[in-house]
């Protein structure tokens, strides 16, 4: 049968004739002398002897015939495949294409698809002979140039052939071989150019290649259909009845019905998998009652089938027949529609869980991942547990191992998340080292999702950081502060958990972070044990103290200060730790302006002054956790669907580690409720300098790319909050910003990409006109040189005053290498990034849309073309980011958007109503804003429009 891989194979398969039946004896012997060479510099030796004499034939022996031509091209290539550049000789191969002789035809078709540049001077004599080719009536003739134009498959073959092909594809005349090499030969061709295939009535055409007598055919046109399906699915959605046509008519056949594309008594089985394949595009793939009863009546039989004695010992058979229905489960799954088909299918492979074939099990737990998220197979999925987890304990290859894993994950609900939470903790201990920060990031996720009460939450996390610390990313311990800090009820377990954890005799680093944090806010809930006193507390943290990284002192160093509030009885014995000299001079710059800040603050602070500054840490924005973001990022497209949402809210301890840097960013921090991210320090030698602090750069992945950068463009972060700003080939800079009501507060990191210091590196502030009394900016000042490979962070707050049109830029100059150097670039500081969403019903809405449409001053309105195919998933993405709430099913038109916020100034508040319509047969959007003062409508207008 016919694959899209058979152009490699059926050249080199066909030039082995050519060599031994045509006695190409003077190749066989330049071969073997090759071969007996003794060193490599025998071989090019003899290699180069053979290139002049080639060489020489070529230009002096004008009488030299078609073999003695194929025999020199034949050699030619053969050095070429040794790895030495050939560079004559091409003229004499595309003569060999105007051989009527079919070895002299393959050789030179073999030597162009291989050695021909596209770029080549011969490449329209080339064109010329694979037309004639086409239009010959020696098939023969006809594939090898459908061969040709497949393994070179550039864009000026597209050009070339693309009318030719369709026809050759499609013409009642041509031979089911010819048809099968077309076929394949367009695929490839439309992977380089999708403009090729033709529509309107090619369409059809295509689509009937399904019900060819050949099979080849048939096998060939499938893959062809299922690549056109995914770039215009509407249009060849005719193919889905023919699809499922073609499949009945081969799971019902008999091995001996197909004979001969019966491999090991399963009939057809690559088709059978393609057509399957192809099927997965359509939700649902079968609109027709009819064509659907078919379809599941196709996989029923095949269901069916695999419960049948095999026909054949052999692991050719298990494997065919496998592979038709591990599809067909995939198919199940994609439709998610049929409840007796999704248990049938987790039946049958939870047979394969106690298989002796590592690739079945495998293959059986990544179906079952699937099949936990539907709810018709959930409960069935949830009998294989204890079977799952003996395959997670005992499985001797480690990807059976983690494939358990994401299946205990993906069937984890309230019913059983303490046992299987408890179970993978249990495994952890002794888990591979290549799985262990997964599993964290799992049980992390399972714990707080299915939590009922948090004591059990607190525990899972202290016992995660106990048994595999050094996997335990920064995310999962953020996440339990910040639960931690918003509930009340168990605060006091946490902070006595926390105290006995710390007593251990080895306590892994994260655990002192978790513990500093939690007993600097909530220690005083345990103060009045004696076995837990202040005194005891300070005691215990402060003996991890010179164990620990200048990070996590750091930190330690805010937990003492918070005790100096909380417990004035040991204000002397925290004092005297700020005070050591390994503190005031210490070499790390952070610790030592802490501990210096630290002490001034606790001797000249009235009470009143410390309580302000050193208050409880408010409570965070009840949002999902992020830890599932850091998950997908590690295994992306392989996440079960045991879901939580990407979290937005700030990481709390890096407010607990910076804010206390000095009153004024203390204060301002504490009243936003805001995270400040953490201090960056010098990276030598690094060049994606902020990849430690912004997660969505260049898609996660650091980008090494050697040539010029020169990467700006600040409309992209109207719906974004974090990410490169600016990039050239001397300096990146990122922002990490956050806001809430009319406060707002930018991370800019500077990060430096070249092996000298940037000198006098100044950022100042640029207003646009009659701006700078509407929004009010604080700019932190930075250190005047930016050392080679390093990154510094500068921190701006903002508060919005009035509404604005435009915001300010920085003005960054600094020398390189004694040449002044001025960048300009916009701050992210749009309107839209102080909407506070609004949850509204329809009623409301249409009711306070009505009244702000009353006049025109009120509204603004948009109609504009899509820069881009126009994708509605895409749409509410960027929606969402805009700020406002996304109020779906408002609106009687599904595919509309409607959005609801308030903008937050300091004097007053603006209600915002906004509505997307797509069109999508002419591509077009209108967009409305409606508010209560005009500027605004068109602002918020106009930033939106420019995203689309």
């Amino acid at each position: 049968m016919e694959s899209e891989g058979v152009w490699g194979r059926n050249i080199v398969l066909a030039n082995m004739p050519a060599v031994r039946g045509d006695g190409m004896r003077g190749l066989a012997v330049f071969i073997s002398d090759i071969r007996n060479c003794k060193s490599k510099e025998a071989e090019i030796k003899r290699i180069n002897k053979e290139l002049a004499n080639i060489r020489s034939k070529f230009k002096g022996d004008k009488t030299l015939d078609g073999y003695q031509k194929k025999k020199y091209v034949c050699k030619l290539l053969f050095i070429f495949l040794l790895g030495h550049d050939i560079d004559f000789g091409h003229m004499e191969a595309v003569n060999l294409l105007s051989s009527n002789k079919y070895s002299e035809k393959q050789i030179g078709y073999l030597f162009i698809s291989v050695l021909v540049n596209t770029n080549s001077e011969l490449i329209k004599l080339i064109i010329q002979s694979i037309k004639n080719d086409l239009a010959s009536r020696n098939p023969i003739h006809v594939n090898l140039a459908l061969q040709c134009i497949a393994n070179i498959g550039s864009r000026e073959m597209a050009e070339a052939f693309g009318t030719e092909i369709p026809k050759l594809l499609v013409s009642g005349d041509t031979m089911d071989v010819v048809k099968q090499s077309a076929a394949l030969c367009l695929l490839r061709l439309f992977r380089t150019s999708q403009e090729i295939i033709p529509g309107g009535e090619w369409t059809s055409r295509i689509i009937h290649l399904l019900n060819d007598q050949h099979m080849g055919v048939v096998t060939a046109a499938t893959s062809l259909i299922d690549a056109l399906v995914k770039k215009n699915p509407e249009e060849y959605k005719g193919c889905v009845s023919l699809a499922v046509s073609r499949l009945s008519r081969i799971v019902t056949a008999s091995y001996t019905d197909l004979q001969d594309y019966t491999y090991y008594f399963v009939p057809a089985p690559w088709l059978s998998v393609k057509l399957l394949r192809l099927l997965q595009n359509y939700t649902p793939p079968a609109e027709d009652p009819g064509v659907r009863g078919r379809l599941n009546e196709c996989l029923e039989t095949i269901l069916n089938k695999a419960q049948e004695p095999p026909k054949s010992k052999k692991v050719q058979h298990s494997n065919a027949k496998n592979a038709v229905l591990f599809e067909a489960i995939s198919l199940i799954i994609h439709n998610d529609s049929e409840a007796n088909l999704l248990v049938r299918a987790c039946n049958q492979l939870g047979q394969f869980l106690s298989n002796r074939e590592t690739n079945l099990r495998y293959l059986a737990l990544e179906s079952m991942c699937h099949l936990a998220t539907s709810e018709f197979s959930h409960e069935a999925v949830k009998k294989h547990q204890e079977v799952v987890i003996l395959s997670m304990k005992m499985e001797k290859d480690v990807s059976v191992r983690q494939q358990a894993v994401d299946l205990l994950y993906a069937m984890c609900d309230k019913s059983n998340a303490e046992e299987i939470v408890q179970e993978m903790l249990n495994y952890l201990e002794t888990a591979d080292y290549s799985i262990r920060e997964e599993m964290v990031l799992k049980v992390a996720i399972l714990a707080e999702k299915y939590a009922t009460d948090y004591t059990w939450y607190v525990d899972v996390i202290l016992n995660l950081i106990r048994i595999a610390g050094d996997y335990v990313s920064e995310e999962v311990w953020y996440r339990v502060i910040q639960i931690v800090i918003n509930r009340d009820e168990v605060q006091g377990y946490a902070a006595k958990t926390v105290f006995e954890a710390l007593q251990a005799p080895a306590c892994h680093e994260n655990m002192v972070k978790v513990g500093g944090y939690i007993l600097g806010e909530f220690g005083n809930l345990i103060a009045g044990d004696q076995r837990s006193s202040p005194s005891v507390q300070f005691q215990l943290l402060h003996s991890k103290y010179h164990l620990c990284s200048p990070m996590t002192r750091a930190l330690l160093l805010s937990t003492y200060i918070k005790f100096i509030n909380l417990f004035p009885e040991i204000r002397t014995q925290v004092q005297e730790v700020f005070k050591q000299h390994s503190n005031l001079r210490s070499a790390d710059a952070e610790l030592q302006q802490r501990a210096s800040e630290y002490l001034q603050l606790s001797i000249i602070a009235s009470s009143d002054v410390l309580a302000t500054v050193l208050e409880e840490m408010p409570a965070f924005p009840e949002r999902e956790s992020s830890i599932l973001a850091v998950l997908k990022k590690k295994k992306p497209g392989r996440v079960p669907e045991n879901d939580i949402k990407e979290n937005k809210s700030p990481t709390p301890v890096t407010n607990h580690n910076n804010d206390v840097n000095n009153t004024s960013s203390t204060v301002s921090g504490d009243l936003l409720g805001l995270s400040t991210p953490p201090t960056a320090q010098p990276n030598s030698g690094n060049t994606g300098v902020l990849l430690d602090v912004l997660g969505d750069i260049y898609g996660g992945k650091q980008s090494n790319n050697t040539q010029s950068v020169n990467m700006y463009n600040p409309k992209k972060f109207v719906c974004k909050n974090n990410g490169v700003l600016f990039e050239n080939d001397l300096i990146q800079i990122g922002v990490k910003s956050e806001f809430r009501q009319n406060l707002g507060r930018l991370g800019l990191f500077y990060g430096n990409k070249t092996s000298v210091p940037l000198q006098n590196f100044v950022p100042t502030l640029s207003w646009p006109d009659d701006q700078s009394s509407k929004l009010s900016i604080q700019m932190k000042p930075v250190e005047p040189v930016l050392e080679a490979g390093a990154q510094i962070q500068q921190m701006i707050n903002a508060e919005c005053v009035d509404d604005y049109t435009d915001a300010p830029s920085i003005v960054l100059s600094f020398l390189y290498s004694n040449a002044p150097q001025k960048i300009t670039i916009k701050l992210p500081l749009t309107i839209n990034k102080f909407f506070e969403p609004t949850e509204m019903n329809g009623e409301s809405f249409f009711a306070r849309w009505k009244n702000l449409g009353s006049t025109n001053q009120q509204r603004s309105q948009k109609i504009f073309r899509a820069s881009s195919p126009m994708d509605l998933q895409a749409a509410r993405t960027k929606i969402m980011g805009f700020g406002m709430q996304l109020l779906d099913g408002i609106d009687p038109n599904p595919d509309n958007f409607v959005c609801a916020g308030i903008i937050h100034m300091r004097s007053q508040q603006v209600g915002c109503l906004l509505r997307l319509e797509p069109n999508k047969s002419a591509q077009m959007y209108r967009l409305t804003v409606r508010s209560s003062k005009e500027s605004v409508s068109v602002e918020i207008c106009d930033l939106l429009a420019d995203q689309f």
